[in-house]
């Protein structure tokens, strides 16, 4: 068995550890921009040692943990270099984009669109987790369009894990990723400026943010780059969700600038009676 993990940071590390586990006796190696990254993935035991292309003509498992626009320009050339009975998986947060890219290529069959759940905001190798992926969601995407042993085998390693699957459109995964996980990224990076922008004096900020802010803003720790591609990637959906996000909080000053308070707990306790719905379950 051997496995080529492209991309060696939170995600691509993580992956790479749960199959180590599952593979003990695979051999796994790493491609990434940063030749720092490969060195503290082989020095921390993430992968034996870099890949090069006759590595890729030779493998078993592609796994492709980039940022989802990188991805996009590397896939094509991936799926010319495989085996033939390789498989090619993407765990970028967009779908629509890549899928429409590898429709046509003689190797479709060999990739699989697949998305985790699950991550923190810290990067690189030595934020990677064996255990990040533990009973999280993997949704998996157009899966018709890949060769049933392939999709079968992945199955089988993602149950291995192992990891709660759920089978989208790719359109579909874009609009309500949009929703649930873009949306709150944008909101954190921005109240992160805003209360930065505001407070003059960052000591302020330290001594009297609540667990309220920390948690609320965490999001805004991610890697800047691979959010960035995010938004890009998905944009139309994103400023969808953006536009009644927006359309919300002016609602809230109005009410406010109003001094519409009795207005202004409806709609928070309407909010409060859905809790359910925004509860996530595991």
């Amino acid at each position: 068995m051997k496995i080529v993990s492209i991309g060696l940071g939170l995600i691509g590390g993580s992956f790479a550890l749960c199959l180590r586990r599952i593979f003990p006796n695979a051999e796994i190696l790493g491609i990434d921009k940063s030749d720092a990254h490969i060195s503290e993935a082989k020095s921390i035991g993430i992968i034996e040692d870099a890949a090069t292309k006759k590595d890729i003509a030779s493998a078993n498992l592609v796994v492709l943990s980039v940022p989802v626009d990188v991805a996009n320009t590397q896939i094509m050339s991936l799926l010319d270099q495989i085996s033939e009975d390789c498989l090619v998986v993407d765990m970028g947060s967009t779908k629509s984009s890549i899928c429409q890219l590898v429709a046509k290529h003689t190797k479709r069959a060999q990739f699989l669109a697949m998305h985790p759940i699950a991550g923190t905001e810290f990067s690189g190798p030595k934020a990677a987790l064996a255990n990040l992926f533990d009973h999280q969601l993997m949704i998996l995407c157009e899966v018709e369009k890949t060769r049933p042993e392939l999709v079968e085998k992945m199955e089988a390693i993602l149950a291995e894990i192992p990891m709660n699957l759920r089978y989208m459109d790719a359109a579909a995964h874009d609009k309500h990723l949009a929703y649930v996980s873009h949306l709150s990224h944008v909101s954190s990076f921005m109240l992160g400026k805003t209360v930065l922008d505001l407070e003059k004096d960052e000591r302020e900020i330290f001594y009297l943010a609540g667990s309220g802010f920390a948690s609320t803003v965490r999001l805004a720790k991610s890697n800047p780059r691979t959010w960035a591609a995010i938004f890009s990637e998905n944009k139309e959906a994103v400023l969808t969700s953006l536009k009644e996000y927006i359309e919300n909080l002016k609602n809230f000053q109005e009410l406010l600038e109003n001094n519409d308070f009795a207005n202004l707990e409806l709609q928070l306790k309407e909010t409060q009676r859905k809790k359910e719905v925004l509860k996530k379950e595991k």
